[in-house]
């Protein structure tokens, strides 16, 4: 490796072939180590002051604010723009679809009461039958399972900030036009949904990348519980405030939630672009101490070209099929829940519209509190070396598979308690919070360097459940809207969970795979330069 200075610029380390530049602060001293084993020089940057080593108080890398927080919110906030316009379908269409549900408690069905009446019986706009809805909720996931490879491999040629941007603002923009689309042809709202998932495909291997390159392993799960909550809490949103705009006359009612949703998406996306950056080194704010805490712990290669996928070994890797495993029986029921909760809710228990989104947010709300929580509480078990990292991630992912299975399976006994309902469920969705500190970032324990690929992969197969899980519901529950079709669709996704989350116990790791790294040199030379100036 050699080092040049560069006068008033600052320094500039330049890496043996396969390495590429990066500027750096001024002021900063640049080291060169050898990562055991890996043949690859991991980059830090210390402050100058007089040579000294990193303070104490620097260990964390500076501040209690500090530009991974500051991206932290960024991302929480474009996951949660995601959600909002990912689920404004799942909300609106109860509002929207006109409703003749047979209520006769022989029929197998919740009885109605007086307080349901006046609501269960207002005739929504279209006249869609459980097949067509299932269409148009599925829609989204058929472009958007094309694209999640695509944009993982798209984000490492052009950087996860533009692949993550445009993945939320193109969206963003579709959204606002869905009220026209579907007013003018189902057909065209449902080309709408597919090319809105063709542009979201681009968002969590991009996301991954980024954390990947900012973020140190050792800190995973703390910073990740809280970024990836963003989706749940997007969720929440779209559940408790669509469901009330639905119920109101603004813009039309429902309406008003594509115009909101779509029109807060675009003002994220102008803030992104103006403060996101793709690397820590190429951030102009970041402060010295910061950028040397995370160059010194994370485990990510800069490279002036992708590198060529190792597709035969990761085909070949038992700990990729097991993020494979636990990402389809996580999804799938995910997408069960998120699509269908509010029709279970509305036809089944008969909630009016104005409580509707607030209960079915309910689940998503507590997951998301449950997601932060057990980030820190892992977090600070793991920094104390209570637990190793794999630890982390195959308890955090059987709390959230098999303890929602669990919650799933006692939905059979609940029949028509509305409140029973609510609880179990909520104690289902919720348990599923720390998938994020779990298998949900696996892919960058195993593969750094490939993390927006192998994401774009595994999410491939989870997406598709976004189309697979209402297929398979609308196929259970259509014109048979009984607590026994139901509860055949709850049996399902816990099994699923059981299944696979056991795979990945037992084959999961934490541990980066040799084919993560380029071919490794024969000779590594390790230069500090001070810059005196």
């Amino acid at each position: 490796m050699s080092v040049d200075s560069s006068g008033s610029d600052g320094c500039v380390g330049q890496a043996a072939p396969g390495r590429d530049s990066g500027k750096v602060n001024k002021g900063l001293v640049l080291t060169g180590d050898l990562e055991p084993n890996k043949g690859e020089v991991i980059f830090s940057c210390v402050a100058e002051s007089s040579h000294k080593s990193v303070t104490s108080s620097d260990s964390s890398g500076g501040s209690w604010w500090n530009a991974r927080n500051a991206l932290g919110v960024l991302i929480f906030l474009g996951l949660m723009m995601a959600f909002l316009h990912r689920v404004a379908l799942s909300i609106t269409i109860v509002a929207m679809v006109t409703r003749n549900v047979t209520v006769t408690l022989n029929n197998g069905t919740c009885p109605i009461t007086d307080e349901h009446l006046s609501d269960n019986y207002v005739q929504g706009e279209f006249d869609w039958d459980e097949q067509t809805q299932s269409i148009l909720l599925g829609a989204f996931f058929y472009g958007y399972t094309a694209t999640n490879f695509i944009g993982g491999r798209a984000a490492e040629y052009l950087g996860g900030r533009l692949m993550f941007g445009l993945g939320i603002l193109i969206p963003s923009i579709l959204t606002l036009l869905s009220p026209l689309c579907i007013n003018t042809s189902a057909n065209l709202f449902i080309a709408l949904r597919v090319l809105e998932g063709l542009t979201q495909g681009m968002v969590f291997p991009s996301v991954h990348l980024m954390i990947a390159a900012w973020i140190p392993p050792k800190d995973k799960a703390k910073y990740s519980s809280f970024v990836m909550s963003g989706s749940n809490f997007g969720t929440v949103v779209a559940m408790a405030v669509g469901g009330w705009l639905c119920n109101t006359t603004f813009l039309g009612g429902w309406p008003s939630v594509f115009y909101i949703f779509g029109g807060l998406g675009v003002i994220w996306g102008i803030l992104w672009f103006l403060l996101a950056h793709d690397l820590p080194e190429q951030h102009p704010r970041i402060s010295a101490s910061e950028l040397q805490y995370i160059l010194k712990h994370r485990y990510y290669v800069k490279r002036d070209k992708v590198v060529a996928i190792p597709w035969q070994h990761i085909v070949t890797s038992a700990p990729f099929w097991a993020i494979m495993a636990a990402s389809f029986c996580d999804n799938f029921s995910f997408y069960t829940l998120l699509t269908e909760l509010p029709t279970y809710f509305s036809n089944i228990l008969h909630f009016d519209m104005s409580s509707n989104g607030l209960r079915s947010a309910l689940p998503y709300a507590i997951q998301c509190v449950t997601s932060v929580l057990w980030g820190i509480f892992i977090d600070a078990l793991h920094a104390r070396n209570y637990v190793s990292l794999v630890v982390v991630r195959k308890l955090s992912t059987s709390i959230a598979l098999y303890v929602s299975a669990a919650g799933l399976v006692a939905m059979i006994w609940v029949e028509c308690d509305p409140v029973w309902a609510i609880i179990v469920m909520c104690l289902s969705v919720s348990a599923t919070g720390p998938i994020n500190s779990g298998s949900s970032i696996s892919e960058q324990d195993i593969a750094p360097n490939f993390a927006g690929t192998l994401k774009g992969l595994t999410n491939t197969l989870g997406s598709a459940t976004g189309f697979l899980a209402p297929a398979v519901t609308g196929a259970i529950i259509n014109n048979n809207q009984t607590l026994k079709a139901w509860n055949t669709v709850f049996i399902i996704s816990a099994s699923f969970n059981v299944f696979f989350c056991s795979i990945f116990v037992i084959f999961g790791t934490a541990e980066v795979q040799p084919w993560n790294y380029p071919q490794p040199r024969k000779e590594v030379r390790v230069i500090t330069i001070f810059d005196n100036e």
